[in-house]
Order: structure tokens, then C-alpha cells, then sequence
């Protein structure tokens, strides 16, 4: 089935930057600590584990070399103007690392109510109020943000391994979007079988993973936008999609509390219930566990596989 749009609606390379030439300097947060008595600042000590830093964590994603989970929060409700998101470490154990990381202060500094998020070749990927932005994966720092011109709600995202990104449009017109390295925006699969597009995922093959929100379908698209695969979660309403290193597939159901696992050529079954609002999740593969947002929760659960 033939889902591709050679649209182009956006380019942005320079025009996008989201810090100014001579920026404002950037800085990220640091690890929890507090300033003793005597003026010092003390690290937090490791006898001490605090859990918690969230506000509406809607996706996360996993840091191999730091062995850390990156954890979006949307910061306060409102009209998307506020400039308050932030990003958390969070240690594999769910305590946390660095309450705000991304987000600790603002100069040069643009993010407003991030939703999915992905990471490839040491860049943070997010989707933001209409814009996919980028961050340096070592340091925090802004590096791009891209409009895309039409979304309505741009909620998951995948990264392929040469820096294309793959956003979903999750309210009408139901969309993928496409966004090549250089910075060049186009609709890459246009309605149905979309049904409310939300997670996204990159598969050993290099092909698109999609779930739906609307219903249970999980499509697989190859990079031409060809509709390749249909497989079927055991519950509708899903929000997360992780594909692991064998090809097996974990979906989220966010209406649904669901966690379900498709391995290749077999039905889905639920390995998981009662998680609520379980959201965009993450796999870790150090500890080999997925790691799921709650949402309105203000929490994240883990997994053990």
C-alpha cells in the first residue's frame, strides 16, 4: 500500500537554529547536591536515593553510555508559550540522577511541552509544539529546531541511523512526518491506516513502527512509506512502541494500562496490566527492563524482561 507524500512543506538548516549566533550562554543542570554550612557544594551522598522530578513525563529514552534514562516533562499546562519543559536523569533504578538537566535555567534555551523522544549518534531528539528540536547528548546544549508546518500534535518520534526522523501527527490530518538531516520537512504517510498516530519506533531492518491510538494495529512502513507489516497489540489506545534487538515488539496501551509484547510471527500477549496512562515508553538495554511514563502520575514505571 503506497502511503507516500513528496510534499515538502518545511526546510530549515540555519533559519532554525534555536540559539542565536552569539547565543546566550548555555548550561545544564547538575547532579542532585545542596551547599553545606560551610559553603561547599557536597554531591549527594550514595547511602541517599531520592525518586521523583517529574511533572507530566509523556516519553523517555535511554542513555547506553551514561547509563541513564532521559525522562521529558511538559512543565506547567497552558498555551504552549511558557517555556518551562525540562528534561530528568534518572537512574536505572528510578531514583534520580539530575532533577533538571535540560531545563535548569533558560538562557539560550527553548522547550516548551516536549512530548516523544528518541536519541541517535549523540543527539537527543524531541518533538515540541510544532517543532522537532535537537539537543548535544554530552552536554545538553540546543542544537536545532525544526517547524513542521501543518501538525496539529506532534506526540511520537523515531530516529533512523542517518539522522532521519520520523514524527507522528497524532490529531487530524492523521500524519507521519519525515525530516531529513539537512532539515527538510515533508509528510512521509498521509491517513489511513493511521488511526490517532502516536508512538514511533526504528526496527532492526531499518524500517517505521507505528501504534495507534485509535486502535490496535501496529504497521511497520518501509522507508519508501509502503505500508510492509499489520500486527495487532491485545488491547486498542497505544501510546509506547519499543522493538528490541531479536525484533520483538513492546506496545503501550495508554487508554488501557496494557503492556504487550508481539514476538516475530506470533500473536500479542499482555505481560503487563494496571499501569495508568502508561505512555511512551522507553527500553533500557543495560539493565534490560522498559521504562514507562505516567503521565499525569508524575511518575515512571519499570519492567524487568
Amino acid at each position: 500500500m503506497k502511503s507516500l507524500c513528496t510534499r515538502i512543506i518545511a526546510i530549515a538548516v540555519l533559519p532554525c537554529l534555536s540559539v542565536p549566533a552569539i547565543a546566550q550562554e548555555f548550561h545544564a543542570g547538575a547532579p542532585l547536591g545542596a551547599v553545606n554550612e560551610a559553603g561547599v557544594h557536597m554531591p549527594m551522598s550514595n547511602n541517599v536515593k531520592v525518586f521523583g522530578s517529574f511533572h507530566f513525563s509523556e516519553s523517555c529514552t535511554f542513555d547506553p553510555d551514561k547509563n541513564l534514562v532521559l525522562a521529558m516533562n511538559t512543565g506547567n499546562p497552558g498555551d504552549g508559550t511558557e517555556n518551562d519543559g525540562f528534561v530528568s536523569l534518572i537512574n536505572p533504578d528510578g531514583s534520580v540522577h539530575t532533577a533538571k538537566w535540560i531545563g535548569a535555567g533558560r538562557s539560550g534555551l527553548e522547550l516548551h511541552h516536549p512530548l516523544g523522544s528518541a536519541i541517535s549518534n549523540g543527539v537527543l531528539y524531541t518533538v515540541d509544539v510544532g517543532y522537532v528540536r535537537s539537543f548535544d547528548l554530552a552536554t545538553g546544549q540546543p542544537l536545532r529546531a525544526v517547524p513542521i508546518a501543518g501538525s496539529t500534535l506532534l506526540n511520537g518520534i523515531a530516529v533512523a541511523d542517518d539522522g532521519t526522523v520520523y514524527a507522528s501527527n497524532t490529531r487530524s490530518p492523521e500524519q507521519i512526518f519525515k525530516v531529513t538531516p539537512d532539515g527538510r520537512a515533508s509528510v512521509f504517510v498521509d491517513g489511513a491506516p493511521l488511526a490517532a498516530p502516536n508512538g514511533v519506533a526504528i526496527d532492526r531492518e531499518g524500517n517505521i513502527v507505528v501504534v495507534n491510538v485509535g486502535d490496535n494495529a501496529v504497521l511497520t512502513f518501509s522507508v519508501n512509506g509502503d505500508l510492509v507489516r499489520t500486527e495487532y497489540a491485545a488491547e486498542g489506545g497505544n501510546d509506547g512502541v519499543v522493538v528490541t534487538e531479536d525484533g520483538t515488539k513492546y506496545v503501550s496501551s495508554v487508554r488501557f494500562g496494557s503492556v504487550s509484547r508481539i514476538r516475530p510471527g506470533q500473536q500479542a500477549e499482555v505481560i503487563a496490566t494496571g499501569i495508568p496512562s502508561a505512555a511512551s515508553m522507553c527500553y533500557d538495554s543495560v539493565q534490560r527492563q522498559l521504562v514507562i511514563p505516567l503521565n499525569g502520575n508524575f511518575a515512571l514505571a519499570f519492567i524487568k524482561l
